[in-house]
């Protein structure tokens, strides 16, 4: 895709402040870094989701492989993190982006080898329209805090009958939205940014509203996953 070839290693973008700021600042950049947590989502009641950092800091896993199994052609992660799958997909040869709204996780995902871009997937990205596969990996649905805005975008994003690839929650009926800020349980937690939790059941009764046919799903290394295509 001409888009990717001529895409720059790092970009700049334009985003939601609030969470533009929470993912760019500590303590998401401090355990990027370091490869390693603690770091959690906290909702306003107290309730913490933890972020599996090592598990994103480390190479691509036997889930993540069978996911990049299924990819098909070009494929744009849109949250990319550190890096791992668009790294995975690069060794193999393969025509990658990732995006994402934290500095460190662009820098990171460079230095691993992989292709990546400083933006939303709300913002202007290169081959709109073109794309084979989107990934939404690590909790990803959750971007914006509006699963349906997220999948019209990603629609967009994608060719006519492209494949859509989204890890989910446990559980299958899950369906929250929320205020949520990044805390390290330490220090004081950041600015609070909507987020989103959907299981499969949850992401398949959106994907049918929203112009979207379920295509597949399964399970693997105890981790939730849905293929979808676009119509």
């Amino acid at each position: 895709m001409s888009g990717v070839r001529a895409a720059a290693r790092v970009g700049r973008r334009r985003t939601a402040p609030a969470a533009e700021h929470a993912w760019s600042a500590d303590p998401y950049a401090d355990a990027l870094r370091a490869g390693r947590g603690p770091l959690f989502l906290r909702r306003a009641d107290g309730w913490l989701l933890p972020l599996d950092v090592e598990r994103w800091c480390a190479e691509a896993d036997t889930a993540d492989l069978e996911v990049l199994r299924r990819c098909e052609g070009t494929v744009l992660d849109v949250g990319c993190g550190p890096g791992r799958l668009v790294a995975a997909l690069g060794a193999e040869g393969r025509r990658a982006l990732g995006i994402d709204v934290s500095p460190a996780a662009v820098a990171h995902t460079v230095r691993r080898g992989g292709r990546a871009l400083l933006r939303s997937v709300f913002d202007p990205l290169p081959g709109t329209g073109r794309w084979d596969t989107a990934l939404l990996m690590d909790g990803n649905l959750g971007i914006g805090g509006d699963p349906d805005a997220l999948l019209h975008r990603l629609a967009r994003l994608l060719s006519p009958g492209g494949l859509l690839i989204a890890e989910t929650a446990p559980h299958p009926d899950v369906d929250e939205r929320a205020l949520v800020q990044i805390t390290d349980a330490h220090r004081p937690p950041g600015a609070p940014f909507p987020w989103a939790r959907l299981g499969t059941s949850a992401l398949l009764h959106h994907a049918r509203s929203t112009g979207w046919r379920a295509d597949d799903q399964w399970s693997a290394g105890g981790r939730c996953f849905v293929a979808l295509r676009a119509e």
